[in-house]
């Protein structure tokens, strides 16, 4: 048999998969299959389905990525959660480059969701939040610095290893701006802390998220009030850390107490300090450098898990910086 009859035979005999869980499924293909319909799009291939049985045609390679594509998604949805237009988009993205398998068995358990990493990227940022007791994870917006490390927080605080959860940011850390704001502090720090709250719904009930808060075994609060604490058995993180001065980075870091673990989360291309004031992370990404103990996880725009859109606007953000003429200083 030729060569090409050959391949004309596999492509009309197809690629089959067969998963197990119809729930499960319900959530892969999407409503009206659209999903399905945004693979076929893109791969150039033909899927049809029966039932929890798939058969793709096309051309192999295009066959291939399909059922790795659909595979993928299928985890994705078999940890409880939703897939959505840029889950399939960033399956697709990744494709067959080896360099982009996520490790499987990658996850991490807390009381409402089984999470796992979406990127080899987030797969190495876990298992070095999982090992070390300082971490920092940098790079761009929506890598899932911040998400990560409260998953493993609330993880630990779940199984006793720790006895608090301390999330923190930079924001309002000189308190300028807090006067002009309405209500009592806690309402005027809030709306800066909103992003750690969201994370921590994603995973807690929301009754055990209000009890742990009155109790202060999870506490959400500002920067400036970790000056002169020790924060010993307790899983802390900093978030944006990017707008930490030097001065604050150092004074969040040597409040390490013991069986304590750190996550330091930010993306160095988006301090909002003012001119002249250096950005901590910056410093504290050479001081640390080959300090033991610790580990830092650089992520890219591959490592970008919100809209598809995202990632370009990442990308372009980034060629248009190395472009433009530097600042004179």
């Amino acid at each position: 048999m030729s060569t090409k009859s050959k391949k004309a035979r596999d492509e009309a005999q197809g690629s089959q998969l067969e998963f197990a869980d119809n729930a499960v499924l319900a959530r892969v293909v999407g409503a009206h299959d659209r999903h399905l319909a945004e693979i076929e799009r893109k791969l150039n291939v033909e899927i049809t389905r029966r039932g929890n049985r798939f058969t793709l045609h096309g051309a192999s390679a295009a066959r291939a990525h399909g059922a790795q594509v659909l595979r993928e998604l299928y985890a994705h949805a078999e940890d409880g959660q939703d897939v959505s237009t840029a889950d399939v988009d960033r399956a697709i993205r990744l494709g067959l480059n080896a360099d982009s398998v996520v490790p499987s068995g990658s996850s991490v358990t807390t009381p409402k969701r089984n999470i796992r990493p979406r990127t080899p990227g987030q797969a190495r940022y876990l298992e070095a939040l999982l090992r070390n007791d300082l971490v920092l994870g940098l790079g761009p917006a929506g890598t899932g610095k911040t998400y990560m490390a409260v998953a493993v927080g609330v993880s630990m605080l779940a199984r006793g290893e720790v006895d608090r959860l301390i999330l923190s940011r930079p924001a309002v850390e000189a308190g300028e701006r807090l006067g002009f704001l309405p209500g009592d502090l806690k309402e005027k720090v809030d709306p800066y802390l909103r992003p750690l709250y969201d994370a921590l719904y994603d995973m807690l009930p929301a009754e055990q998220i209000q009890r742990r808060l009155d109790e202060g075994i999870i506490e959400v609060a500002p920067l400036a009030f970790m000056r002169g604490r020790t924060l010993a058995h307790c899983y802390v993180i900093l978030d944006e850390a990017q707008n930490c001065s030097p001065q604050q980075m150092k004074m969040f870091l040597t409040r390490l107490g013991e069986g304590a673990r750190m996550a330091v989360t930010g993306d160095p291309t988006q301090t909002d300090l003012p001119p002249g004031v250096s950005s901590g992370l910056a410093e504290a990404r050479a001081v640390l450098a080959d300090v033991e103990g610790v580990e830092m996880v650089e992520f890219t725009e591959a490592d970008v898990v919100r809209h598809p859109l995202v990632q370009r606007i990442v990308r372009a953000y980034a060629v248009y910086d190395t472009r433009r003429p530097k600042r004179q200083e």
